[in-house]
């Protein structure tokens, strides 16, 4: 019998660089359940706890939030971004 393990691609994500080229490349298909998904990653591999202390919202809201049937605010997108260390911009395409 074979046991497969679900992906989760927050165990992959050990470094600065492997988390902010990931939500790069997640921004760049301009899917807003991916790029959900990715910051959600992020915040996992970087303890989900810790972040949502950072951010100013509840462990489990978050979790909530960036689960796949969650709809975040955007202002709690923002919060968790920066309690990541990092900030949204806009550039032309």
């Amino acid at each position: 019998m074979v046991n497969i393990k679900d992906w989760d691609a927050s165990e992959y994500l050990t470094s600065e660089q492997d988390a902010i080229d990931y939500l790069d490349a997640a921004a760049e298909t301009g899917d807003p359940k991916l790029i959900q998904a990715a910051i959600g990653d992020v915040a996992k591999a970087r303890g989900m706890g810790q972040i949502a202390k950072e951010a100013g919202v509840g462990r489990e809201s978050l979790y909530k939030s960036l689960s796949h049937d969650g709809n975040p605010s955007f202002a709690t997108i923002l919060k968790v971004v920066h309690a990541l260390g990092g900030r949204i911009s806009i550039q032309a395409i």
